[in-house]
């Protein structure tokens, strides 16, 4: 599963904090949390190319 928004924030944006609660401990109970930092790989990966263009 992935997301680009926080686990933090997945109770607001489902609407019901504590099915989304129950849900994450289950998804996490033997899962890992990657996280690949603030900025994206594709927009990273494209910057180059756009550089080209401009």
């Amino acid at each position: 599963m992935t997301s680009n928004r926080p686990v933090q924030d997945w109770g607001k944006l489902l609407g019901d904090s504590a099915a989304v609660s129950a849900m994450l401990d289950r998804l996490l109970h033997h899962g890992h949390v990657l996280k690949c930092g603030p900025r994206s790989w594709r927009t990273k990966s494209d910057l180059p190319d756009q550089e080209a263009k401009g």
